[in-house]
């Protein structure tokens, strides 16, 4: 897993304004840990249909983080969120019958609680759910040691750090989104990657 697609992260989580800082807080430990995230939102080409976009991306990487947490009835539609189920069972299909380089996949799922996925997605049961109750700080720490393991990388900081400079990112964006005439509340994924890789190769 050396070349750059070793290097790559699919996220799969929900893009609500109520889900922000926790999206934030994996990009952030994604970044901090020395690799490169990759999720829907990267390419707004009206050209590429939604779904050939999702498997262009899932292809590409050898890692992928899915939260499962909301799949909760949708209180305007009262129809449950799917996505990240369904691009769940996406990528776990890449490994399963995809090629020698599809079959390297590793995968950390995500959820609020640790059994909550056994009323709705039974299918997965035997996966090592992880529950991050809400908290930030717990998947960026999930994230952390996750990668480590399955990229066998000793030299990656410690989820506590790595969440103390997410607290301290969060502090300064204004600042530093007004520096690089940005707008902090309306930074799309490719700004708030970047924006995160210039933050950290400022305090090296």
């Amino acid at each position: 897993m050396g070349d750059a697609g070793g290097r790559q992260v699919f996220i799969n989580c929900p893009f609500s304004d109520d889900y922000r800082p926790m999206f934030e807080a994996i990009v952030f430990a994604v970044v901090d840990c020395g690799f490169v995230p990759r999720c829907a939102l990267e390419a707004d080409d009206a050209g590429e249909v939604r779904f050939e976009k999702i498997i262009r991306i899932i292809r590409a990487c050898d890692f992928g983080v899915h939260d499962i947490s909301m799949m909760d009835r949708d209180p305007h539609t009262g129809l449950a969120w799917l996505n990240m189920s369904f691009e769940l069972g996406l990528f776990l299909g890449a490994r399963r019958f995809g090629g020698a380089r599809q079959k390297t996949k590793v995968s950390l799922i995500l959820d609020s609680d640790r059994f909550r996925y056994q009323r709705a997605i039974s299918d997965i049961a035997g996966q090592d759910i992880r529950a991050h109750g809400g908290d930030p700080a717990r998947a960026i720490a999930h994230v952390r040691d996750w990668l480590q393991v399955a990229a066998n990388e000793a030299d990656i900081p410690g989820g506590g750090a790595i969440a103390t400079r997410y607290r301290r990112f969060q502090a300064d964006l204004p600042a530093f989104c007004e520096a690089i005439s940005l707008d902090p509340e309306t930074l799309t994924f490719i700004d708030l990657s970047k924006a995160i890789a210039r933050w950290l190769k400022g305090r090296t």
